[in-house]
């Protein structure tokens, strides 16, 4: 669910004027559509302002909200730091970021918000990129700030190269040396239908691909879960409101994940997206064309936990 995280290159930022946290009718919504776990991004930066400094007190109180309207009306939060292992552009692990102020942070995080029934898992951080070198001795730290506080609940962890769900064993064996003491780590991987896997899907003729695309673009990632023994999740997933052969590869890659037990939430539903191509979100009380596809994977109970199956 949009809104925390957008325009994070204005800092701080304003509430409903650069960003927007969602209000409560959002959640009676999509509750009532038999949504109940969300995926919300928040800005590291706008948490937190000064590295290692107090916490923002009025965008803490905008979180806090947000944890309300979600446990009035059943649902669960995944919350996600959406930095891109970065805090105002520096990788974490480099001088000017060092991994005990992002082990800091997830402390704050977890110590601030662990209360909540509504706090489903920790996405500890969205789409890392750029950062080989960094990101495994990262998410390390970024496990151990949650542990301190919070000794039951999953991490969510995503991987190199964006969380490619494609190109996902290239760049992620080196994650399978994390540790947890609550042996809770679930790895997340993102998916879009695009040649850069980046969901701006440019010049991408539909004609040309085949029904079955979207089941190859995330097999890589679930082979690689079964190889490994590992747990599994698509944290990020969507696709253009233009053509139905869009909507066919998506079921087709879903009905493959139901398969093998791996949920996924959309990208994206919330305030602010007007009519971007691929918000879920109904515009003018019209439901998008993607929703009736996306729907048909909801209250999902063949499986009992995340994938895929041992």
């Amino acid at each position: 669910m949009s809104g925390a995280g957008f325009a994070p290159q204005v800092l701080p930022g304003v509430n409903e004027k650069n960003y927007v946290f969602p209000l409560e009718n959002y959640f009676k919504y999509w509750s009532g559509q038999g949504i109940k776990l969300i995926r919300f991004p928040i800005i590291w930066e706008r948490l937190q302002p000064t590295l290692g400094g107090p916490l923002d007190q009025g965008y803490i109180a905008l979180v806090d909200r947000t944890f309300g309207y979600a446990q009035k009306y059943n649902m669960k939060i995944i919350l996600d730091l959406h930095n891109y292992a970065r805090y105002r552009g520096q990788i974490i692990g480099t001088s000017a970021v060092p991994y005990t102020r992002y082990k800091e942070i997830m402390t704050h995080i977890a110590k601030k918000w662990s209360s909540q029934p509504a706090l489903y898992a920790y996405d500890i951080m969205n789409e890392p990129n750029g950062a080989l070198a960094y990101w495994p001795t990262a998410a390390q730290y970024g496990i151990d700030g949650v542990r301190v506080i919070d000794r039951t609940r999953p991490i969510i962890v995503e991987g190199n190269g964006w969380a490619s769900a494609t190109r996902w064993p290239e760049w992620n064996d080196s994650l399978l040396n994390l540790k947890d003491p609550a042996n809770n780590i679930v790895y997340s991987a993102h998916s879009y239908f695009d040649e850069n896997a980046g969901g701006n899907y440019q010049a991408v003729d539909v004609g040309k691909l085949d029904p079955m695309y979207g089941v190859e673009r995330v097999r890589p990632f679930v082979e690689w879960l079964k190889k490994h023994g590992k747990r599994g999740y698509i944290g990020e997933f969507g696709v253009p409101d233009n053509d139905p052969r869009w909507l066919t590869m998506m079921d087709n890659m879903l009905a493959y994940l139901k398969q093998n037990c791996i949920p996924a939430t959309y990208w994206a539903a919330g305030p602010g997206w007007g009519n971007y191509f691929m918000s879920v979100e109904p515009v003018g009380g019209k439901e998008r064309p993607q929703w009736a596809t996306l729907k048909k994977y909801i209250n999902n109970t063949s499986c009992s936990t995340f994938g895929p199956p041992k």
